[in-house]
Order: structure tokens, then C-alpha cells, then sequence
């Protein structure tokens, strides 16, 4: 188990003051029997009334607007999480059984269907449909598609954007976890397996003293359906663990966006973000 203290302070500044904005933040850790919040708060700047609710995908969205003229919106968001991964290896049915599951219940249909930012080109149907007839198993070949992926494309931080697809990152062979995550999703998909794109935070450190802060950034990976649900980090070929924190789940980034909105005045001037992350124990 691991106590991590994460800090997430996220933003717009604008040249002119804008007259009002409409927001909504997906910011504060999933609670869950693997991952106790301890402590979340949202912190608002200029101050702003929060409503919370549950999303369609189980993610707690907090929304507010901001009525009064503002040159920037800073919105911090300070969690503290126990994270305490049972020790489980990834479930594993036969193909035939996987799809019997798959076609019994409409709850894998969103998360077995392509989006455009997860569409994988032909090449990447090619490699995963060869990786699957090597005769694994469905945990199998989603663990050997995501490694094929992490070969394929490296890390590569400021050539690509939230709304890259995957097919622009498979072409590029570049990208950050974000485009991995979207390569690998649609790369299990083509092959039915069920996956979805998963949002958090990681502390890459894994040697971090107690009570160490390192500059972090949020992070993306993805959980396969073979049984059950199963977390993988293809950036860093690791099996989600205590080093990594959930925040939401959707199809793709969409669906996850930590924050954004509608506002009324000029031009953004830019966006702001950090991460810290502390072990606290």
C-alpha cells in the first residue's frame, strides 16, 4: 500500500478579462475498495459555488461558473489516496466464452465500438489480428498488443495535442501516454476485446523516499475486459499498481477531460498545469 498526496492545479489565463465561464472539473480520485480517498477538495479561483454529480461512466464531475470578470480560472484540486491494489492476475476466458460475455449485455458495446480518436489505421488491425492468431488467450494477446504498441511508438512530449488521433500517432510513431492509451484501445477493440481509456495520476518514482514531491503530470492507461476488468499501463508496460491513482474511465480523452467549459470574452491566452505527488507513506 502506498499514501500519496497529489496536487493538481489546472487553468486559463486570458489577455482580457473574459465576462464569464462555465466549467466542469474531473479532478478527485474514484473511490474504491482498492483506492480509499481520504481526503479531495476543489479550489477555486475566482470563488465559485460547486455542484457534484456522478457521470454516465462513474466519474465525479464537480461543475461551476464564474459571473464576475476574470483574467484567469484556476482550478486546484488536492487529494490524498490510499492506494492498495489487490494482487490478482488478469482474468482470463476463452475467446469463445469472452464473446458470449460481450454479446450477452449492452454494457460492453461502448467500450467494443471505435471512436474517432481511437480508430486504429489497417496497419494497426493488421499487427493485432497477427498477435491474436498466435493462439493466446485474450489476456494474452492484450498484454502482447500493448507491448507491441509501447515498441512502436515512443514517448515523445509536445508532438501531439488532445484531440490526436490514433491514427496520426501510429503515423508519427510518437506521442505521450494519451496516444498510446488510444493506439492500444483501438488495437484491442479491433480484435474483441473490450477496453477502456482511463485517466489518474502516477507517481514515476519508484524509489521515492517518504515525504518526497516529484513534479508529475496526469496520466493515461487502459483496462481490458477478459472476465474482468483489468488495468495495464502500456506507456510504462506496468500492471496498475500503488503507483498509479484513478480518476475516471470513458471511451477516450473525451470523456475524461479534467476540466473544461464554455466562457464568454476573448481569446484564451493559454493553459496552465501542474502535478505534484508526494508519498506521504
Amino acid at each position: 500500500m502506498s499514501r500519496l498526496r497529489i496536487v493538481h492545479r489546472t487553468g486559463f489565463s486570458y489577455a482580457l478579462p473574459a465576462n464569464a465561464s462555465y466549467n466542469e472539473a474531473r479532478m478527485l480520485p474514484y473511490n474504491s475498495s482498492e483506492q480509499f480517498v481520504l481526503s479531495a477538495q476543489l479550489d477555486i479561483h475566482p470563488a465559485a459555488a460547486q455542484h457534484s454529480y456522478i457521470d454516465y461512466w462513474g466519474t465525479q464531475v464537480s461543475t461551476f461558473e464564474v459571473l464576475t470578470p476574470h483574467t484567469e480560472l484556476s482550478v486546484t484540486a488536492t487529494s490524498v489516496v490510499d492506494v492498495r491494489p489487490a494482487l490478482r492476475e488478469a482474468p482470463d476466458l476463452s475467446w469463445e466464452d469472452l464473446q458470449k460475455t460481450v454479446t450477452s449485455s449492452t454494457k460492453f458495446v461502448e467500450f467494443s465500438s471505435q471512436t474517432p480518436l481511437t480508430a486504429p489505421p489497417e496497419e494497426v488491425v493488421e499487427l493485432a489480428r497477427a498477435i491474436a492468431a498466435r493462439g493466446g488467450s485474450p489476456a494474452t494477446t492484450a498484454r502482447e498488443i500493448s507491448a507491441a504498441i509501447h515498441e512502436a511508438i515512443e514517448y515523445k512530449k509536445g508532438v501531439t495535442g488532445v484531440r490526436t488521433t490514433a491514427e496520426h500517432a501510429w503515423k508519427e510513431k510518437s506521442g505521450v501516454c494519451q496516444d498510446i492509451a488510444h493506439v492500444t484501445l483501438g488495437a484491442l477493440r479491433a480484435v474483441g476485446i473490450p477496453a477502456r481509456y482511463v485517466s489518474g495520476y502516477f507517481q514515476s518514482k519508484p524509489g521515492a523516499q517518504i515525504g518526497e514531491t516529484i513534479v508529475g503530470e496526469s496520466h493515461a492507461w487502459v483496462e481490458w475486459f477478459t472476465g474482468d476488468w483489468y488495468g495495464y499501463d502500456p506507456t510504462n508496460m506496468l500492471d496498475i499498481a500503488e503507483r498509479h491513482v484513478l480518476i475516471s474511465r470513458g471511451r477516450d480523452y473525451r470523456d475524461v477531460s479534467p476540466l473544461r467549459g464554455v466562457y464568454s470574452g476573448p481569446s484564451a491566452n493559454g493553459v496552465f498545469v501542474s502535478v505534484e505527488i508526494t508519498l506521504e507513506a
